[in-house]
């Protein structure tokens, strides 16, 4: 059995993002440690393909909806979120460093692999 790719490790993470929280790309790529911030967002450019990968809990580091513009309406990401409780204003996530959720501080390297 192969190794999982880049692009489905970042998507096995997205999918641990608890509902009505949020992690953003940095915190996504330190956790892998492999990567940038900028890879990761890359890598969740392509995530409605996957189907099941909440892409939206996934923002910026200043809490912004910096991936709206890649969802298929630009607020459709804000939409998700506000379903799930967060408050967004002016396309930024409120609350944000009580919202956030760091996978680092979350799981263990021997849960996760």
């Amino acid at each position: 059995m192969s190794e999982p790719s880049y692009v489905e490790n970042v998507y096995a993470v997205t999918r641990l993002v608890p509902f009505g929280r949020v992690t953003t790309y940095g915190a996504i790529a330190d956790f892998l440690a492999l990567g940038s911030a900028r890879m990761v967002g890359w890598a969740l450019n392509r995530a409605f393909s996957a189907g099941d990968v909440p892409a939206h809990r996934v923002v910026n580091r200043k809490g912004e909806l910096s991936g709206r513009n890649h969802f298929p309406t630009p607020d459709m990401m804000q939409a998700l979120l506000e379903n799930e409780g967060i408050v967004i204003e002016d396309h930024r996530v409120q609350d944000f460093k009580q919202l956030l959720w760091i996978p680092a501080n979350e799981l263990s390297e021997e849960d996760f692999w």
